[in-house]
């Protein structure tokens, strides 16, 4: 019986045990099964109206379409739609799907380009950036269930013909259930991410950022921006070369006869319709096709096959476009020095698929391409491909082959691949045949950068054959050397090698393509009449300066002048007066306020006339004009007349002033054009709008 019972006993606690064993092993199966709700976002929500520095969402179908707006490439500023970004970037398509987003720091430029059917826009700088993955939790993180937004109170801005409301910062809570994702088991005993929030204050000029990451991902995060901040950099670099031959110049250089290329147009009216918006990314395309040139490619449309690809060296991210002079006067033993010169260079800067990518265009009466930027992806190749260059022979039509480059090389099915500076190298012996300025200018307005290596430039006695004195320094963007190298001997050319090399590769110089920020002539028209007040004034004055501290300001770059108007108009100053960022801000604060009526239709005029009239034409002419009333007199015809001017105008009405004539004077489409706020003090919230207006408008006009 004892031990009968022992048995009894020794039973009931191994069954006790067994029990609490598959109890344990089901609570941790339910602990591992634990489900995460992923919130879902709609095509229009911008990373920046979400606080959460890290979170998992879903996207839903139909979020590749121009209207939801994307600013970057891999590295994405934050006003960019979250979905349409991830579609840019390759994480999901149009059906949809879930991703990650992570919140990283603001950049100082953004690079446009065109991917899975979403054409990005450049942007100079922005406060907030984000990156988008695969929506995989990452280990140890926690993700939110639900997503905190920031929006709220509006203030009324005009939109057509009526007005809409504009967030101005308060918080709320939006909940979505939908899918889910497993956490797993490591994820419970880790610490949430939490966002730190700052709140605008009314009393400052600009508005602040409204969220900062949290600092338990700072250094992961920072790692991935600092791999691809490479990506989005805006093309900033040309090259220039010129070289000349001691022999035959005179005879085989004529002045006469060339043909100078036509200017084209620097910049095009957005068109009024809204057509116009949808058709943003055909705006894009490159311009003409090699069918369309006259000019002959040697690759046509099948390049040859890769053979082998090296990755190539990952800190000369560029994309180069030698052009090699292939005119007579430069002899066959010199084109084999230039040919020499060209694979040391193509061996110096580590040719590769993350690195440079490199083609060459040989010019003479007539450019054509030798092989284009996919055709090889390592150095020895390219090497191999220049030996056999044969020379063309020919003038010497430089400005020919840069309009040819512009037009044609830097394609998407030539291998350009957008987030990389497009950079030119023009090798020049003695001088060009043809004028070059106005083919430079266009090249470095459609973000090329222009370098000129010249070689035996001319003598004294030479000079007055050459057809366009100082070319070099009209076709570089800058003049102090950088963009610039001359060789006084071809035998001598080996020892530039090195040098032309680190100067491609200085990603923090090459920033001579143009920008919305480098690239126009702003006027502002500022109300003084006596409904504004002194102090409101003031603020109007806070309001011109917080816009011009935001352009790179120079003689050749953005230039700023000032109109103040009454019933009569007085020049505040002109674009020549002040040439550096310092001088216009201390220009536009020492500006007195008049006081009187209002005639805007008349300050139109004058400003037309006293400021734009006098614009530089490779500038944008870009008028901001203030106004808190209506005016005494019609401001339809000398609108119309600045519009057909060129004059791009942007209208900002405060308080009183009548939305019907914001429409006529603004640009169209004026939604895009025109602004509308209830009081002064409220003005410093379109700041980043209207830059934003004017670079979305810029990266959208068509490549010349």
């Amino acid at each position: 019986a004892l031990l009968t019972m022992k048995a009894t006993v020794i039973a009931i606690f191994f069954g006790v045990f067994l029990m609490c064993t598959y109890a344990a092993k089901e609570a941790t199966k339910k602990t591992k099964k634990a489900k995460l709700y992923v919130p879902q976002i709609d095509c229009d929500v911008k990373a920046g109206k979400i606080i959460n520095p890290e979170f998992i969402a879903k996207c839903p179908p139909g979020c590749q379409d121009v209207k939801y707006r994307v600013y970057g490439t891999d590295i994405y500023a934050s006003f960019s739609s979250v979905c349409s970004a991830a579609i840019h970037s390759g994480v999901i398509d149009n059906t949809g799907g879930k991703i990650l987003v992570q919140k990283v720091a603001g950049h100082s430029g953004y690079r446009g380009s065109f991917s899975n059917g979403v054409r990005s826009l450049s942007l100079p700088r922005w406060r907030e950036s984000f990156l988008v993955s695969e929506g995989k939790p990452r280990k140890g993180v926690t993700y939110p269930s639900t997503l905190e937004y920031s929006s709220s109170k509006s203030t009324a801005v005009k939109s057509g013909n009526d007005r809409v409301n504009v967030p101005t910062g308060d918080t709320v809570r939006r909940e979505y259930r939908t899918s889910s994702v497993p956490i797993p088991a490591t994820q419970m005993a880790t610490t949430t991410p939490t966002p730190t929030t700052t709140t605008t204050d009314p009393s400052t000029t600009t508005p602040k950022p409204t969220t900062t990451p949290a600092t338990t991902r700072t250094t992961t995060v920072a790692a991935a921006a600092k791999t691809r901040a490479g990506l989005h950099r805006v093309r900033d670099i040309a090259f220039r070369g010129t070289s000349t031959s001691a022999s035959n110049r005179n005879v085989l250089r004529p002045s006469t006869g060339t043909q100078r290329q036509e200017p084209v147009a620097a910049f095009r009216r957005a068109a009024g319709s809204p057509a116009h918006l949808a058709m943003e990314t055909d705006l894009w395309k490159p311009g003409l096709s090699l069918f369309d040139t006259g000019f002959s490619s040697k690759e046509e449309l099948n390049p040859k096959p890769l053979e082998s690809i090296s990755q190539g060296n990952p800190n000369c991210k560029v994309d180069l476009s030698f052009l090699m002079d292939g005119s007579w006067s430069i002899g066959k033993r010199r084109f084999q020095l230039q040919k020499q010169f060209l694979g040391n260079v193509a061996q110096a800067l580590g040719i590769g698929s993350a690195g440079p990518l490199m083609g060459i265009v040989q010019y003479g009466d007539d450019p054509s391409t030798e092989f284009n930027l996919k055709t090889y992806a390592n150095s020895k190749d390219i090497r191999n491909a220049i030996e056999k260059i044969p020379q063309k022979g020919g003038l010497s039509n430089v400005g020919k082959a840069l309009s040819f480059v512009n037009k044609n090389f830097f394609s998407d099915a030539n291998g350009n691949r957008g987030g990389a500076p497009n950079v030119v190298v023009v090798m020049v012996d003695g001088w060009p045949t043809d004028q070059v300025e106005e083919a430079s200018r266009l090249a470095r307005e459609s973000g090329i950068n222009i370098f000129f290596v010249t070689i035996e430039a001319a003598a004294e006695s030479e000079k007055q054959n050459v057809i366009e004195p100082n070319f070099v320094d009209k076709a570089v963007c800058r003049t102090n050397g950088f963009y610039s190298i001359n060789v006084p001997s071809w035998f001598s050319l080996h020892k530039v090698v090195q040098p032309l090399v680190k100067r491609v590769c200085d990603s923090e110089r090459l920033v001579c393509s143009k920008t919305c920020l480098n690239s126009a002539d702003i006027g502002f028209v500022i109300d003084g009449s006596s409904s504004v007040g002194t102090n409101n004034f003031r603020t109007v004055l806070q309001f011109v300066a917080n816009i011009s501290k935001e352009f790179e300001i120079s003689d050749t770059d953005t230039r700023i002048g000032a109109v103040q108007y009454t019933y009569e108009q007085r020049l505040e100053f002109s674009f020549d007066k002040y040439s550096t960022k310092q001088d216009v801000l201390s220009a536009i604060k020492r500006i007195s306020y008049w006081s009187g009526g209002t005639s805007t239709g008349a300050a139109i005029s004058y400003a037309s006339e006293q400021l734009f009239s006098k614009s530089k034409p490779n500038k944008r002419k870009i008028m901001i004009l203030i106004t808190d009333g209506r005016s005494y007199d019609d401001v339809r015809v000398p609108a119309m007349t600045a519009h057909q001017n060129g004059v791009i105008a942007y209208a900002v009405g405060v308080a009183w002033a009548a939305q019907d004539e914001l429409e006529a004077i603004a640009t169209d489409p004026d939604t895009e054009h025109s602004f509308f706020v209830d009081e002064f003090d409220n003005l410093y919230r379109f700041v980043n709008q209207l830059i934003q207006n004017i670079c979305t408008e810029f990266n959208s006009q068509p490549r010349n």
